[in-house]
């Protein structure tokens, strides 16, 4: 079994990253809601 590394997310807030692990729980779950999109798919 292969041992997994704990990679960091971010997210891009007016300009700037922000560890999402350094956020309230608040904060964080409004991360999870968002919806992402790919360029070119959306109609």
């Amino acid at each position: 079994m292969t041992e997994r590394t704990k990679c960091q997310r971010v997210t891009r807030c007016v300009g700037y990253f922000r560890p999402i692990d350094q956020m309230n729980e608040g904060k964080q779950e409004e991360v999870n809601d968002r919806v992402m999109f790919e360029v070119g798919t959306c109609q």
